[in-house]
C-alpha cells in the first residue's frame, strides 16, 4: 500500500483545512486509517482513526469535535476536515493504514500501524 499525504499548508488560528490521503496499491476499504501527527520534539500522536466501513470513528480528546474524519472507499481517498484550528494543531500530518483484523479494538497508537504516508506540515499561525 502506498499512501501519500497532501493539503497542508499555512493557515490562521481558528481557520479551516482539509487533508486527503491517497492510497494504491491495495483495496482501499480492506484497512483502517487515521491520522497522527507530530510536532518539533515531540512524539507522533494519535489524532483520528476510522473504520473500514467508515461506520465508526475514533478521536484524540484535543481534537474532538473540531476536526472530522471521512472516507471514500470508491475513490481509494481519505479525509481530515480540520476547523478551528489553533497553534498547538501546528505540527507534520501523516495519514496512516493497518490491517488489523476487525475483531480488535481499532488501534490507536503508531505500533498499530503498517503504513504510512509521507506527511504533510500544517502551520497554525497566532
Amino acid at each position: 500500500v502506498q499512501l501519500q499525504a497532501f493539503g497542508g499548508g499555512l493557515v490562521q488560528t481558528g481557520g479551516s483545512l482539509t487533508l486527503s490521503c491517497a492510497a494504491s496499491g491495495r483495496t482501499f476499504d480492506s484497512y483502517i486509517m487515521a491520522w497522527f501527527r507530530q510536532a518539533p520534539g515531540k512524539e507522533r500522536e494519535f489524532v483520528t482513526a476510522i473504520t473500514r466501513s467508515g461506520l465508526s470513528t475514533f478521536y484524540a480528546d484535543s481534537v474532538k469535535g473540531r476536526f472530522t474524519i471521512s472516507r471514500d472507499n470508491a475513490k481509494n481517498t481519505g479525509y481530515l476536515q480540520m476547523n478551528s484550528l489553533k497553534p498547538e494543531d501546528t505540527a507534520v500530518y501523516y495519514c496512516a493504514a493497518s490491517l488489523r483484523g476487525s475483531r480488535y479494538p481499532t488501534p490507536m497508537t503508531p505500533a498499530g500501524y503498517d503504513y504510512w504516508g509521507q506527511g504533510t506540515l500544517v502551520t497554525v499561525s497566532s
